[in-house]
């Protein structure tokens, strides 16, 4: 089986790498490590077929170094000793560039097994990641490598890509190809920044077009028919990455399961599972909360579920989960809670604990009132009796409201009651 389009027609220069001008462009600082040949650690952080391999691999060219590859998804602490073992073969002598994809997988353990091999300088790490690594990679690799982030690829960098995929193709099978513009700018658009994607549609393309008389021409139809799911994609670090976890988390706390659904379509259709699954916790305790408690444990495990069976058969548990959410009585008042506490520290409102709440085992002979005078709330009929528990100058502060559903309405009758009496 031949490989993919895409690494068949590796770029040969920097300057037939398309898009990231911003990293690649003359002058720019990327290229100047590059040309200098000397390559530090590098971590290369954006979404999926931008030119995070790619690149990569020209790198290892260039310096003439053995190029290793491992995915964190199903690398061992073992794959990585061997990496490391083939420094001290013919082909690694003048080392190696270890390229770890989805850096983000590899457990703490295995990043220290990393981290130890990349400081004797025989492996160059290149690590990519489609998370932001500041928040995913361990700070120890984070120290030793410098951060680059890519970006989607603009539609009119990459019919530069689909035209060269095309004369690639015309050469490699010795035939005529024709596509008109429409159908090139077809492919670089619905792609949706992704040149690998778009390498994939060209060559699909081609396949699917008939040839007659050594020639085939590839029809608009067929573009957009091998290009429909494509059109899915969507850059996880700019706005229309937010815009659609915003609409998801809008969707469920406004009661919209069919919404909410969408959304989750979305983000998962373009492999976003953490994101699904965080905001589908953050809505759970914060817009359903105490109307629902119980929720929180089940989502949980809907999400602990969808994370260990993978895509596409999580999306199963998270429809539940979703639906669930959207369609539960709703509570912000824990939420509100906690940040009107949180408002009165950081304005500096506080002082000292109540004596009664210290931690108190010894009172010096200065002293002349001793004792901690803490009141046991279970030595009182229903376990409670009143005392202060806030700081003095709060002592009369009001963060929690009782909302209005069933649940919070149930608990503050009984409070109600217990404290009148």
């Amino acid at each position: 089986m031949s490989a993919p389009l895409a690494d068949r027609i590796r770029p040969q220069s920097l300057d037939d790498i398309v898009g990231q001008k911003h990293l690649l462009g003359k002058n720019k600082p990327l290229r100047r490590i590059i040309e200098s040949g000397t390559i530090p650690n590098l971590i290369f952080y954006g979404p999926s077929g931008v030119g995070k391999t790619t690149l990569a691999n020209y790198i290892a060219r260039i310096t003439n170094r053995e190029f290793k590859k491992l995915n964190g998804t199903t690398a061992s602490t073992a794959d990585i000793k061997e990496v490391f073992a083939s420094t001290e073969t013919l082909l690694g002598i003048n080392g190696v560039v270890l390229y770890l994809d989805e850096i983000q997988y590899l457990n703490k353990k295995q990043q220290q097994t990393l981290l130890e091999y990349i400081e004797n300088g025989k492996i160059t790490l290149i690590a990519s990641t489609t998370e932001n690594p500041y928040f995913y990679v361990y700070n120890a690799i984070l120290s030793r490598s410098t951060v680059f982030e890519f970006k989607s690829v603009e539609p009119v960098e990459i019919e530069k890509a689909v035209l060269r995929g095309i004369d690639f193709l015309a050469q490699e099978q010795n035939i005529e190809i024709e596509i008109d513009d429409e159908s090139v700018t077809h492919i670089a658009t619905a792609c949706g920044g992704d040149v690998r994607k778009a390498m994939n549609a060209v060559e699909l393309s081609v396949l699917a077009s008939p040839e007659r008389d050594g020639k085939k021409v590839v029809q608009y139809s067929t573009v957009e028919e091998l290009t429909q799911k494509s059109a899915v994609r969507y850059d996880r670090d700019g706005d229309e990455h937010y815009d659609i976890v915003s609409a998801y988390q809008k969707s469920m706390r406004g009661s919209d399961p069919d919404a909410a659904l969408h959304y989750l379509a979305r983000l998962l259709e373009s492999g976003d599972l953490p994101s699904a699954c965080r905001r589908l916790m953050v809505c759970a305790a914060e817009d359903v909360g105490l109307a629902y408690p119980q929720i929180l444990p089940i989502v949980h495990s809907c999400v602990e579920i969808a994370m260990k069976v993978g895509l596409p058969e999580a999306q199963i548990p998270l429809a539940d989960a979703v639906i669930l959410v959207a369609t539960a009585p709703k509570s912000n008042s824990g939420v509100n809670a906690i940040y009107a506490a949180a408002a009165d520290i950081r304005a500096g409102r506080g002082g000292p604990i109540p004596r009664q709440l210290q931690n108190m085992h010894y009172d010096g002979e200065d002293n002349q009132n001793k004792g901690q005078f803490y009141i046991y709330p279970h030595d009182y009929p229903n376990h409670w009796t009143y005392q202060q528990y806030l700081p003095d100058s709060l002592a009369n502060a009001k963060y929690y409201e009782y909302g209005d559903n069933k649940n919070e309405q149930a608990f503050k009758a009984y409070w109600d009651k217990i404290k009148k009496i």
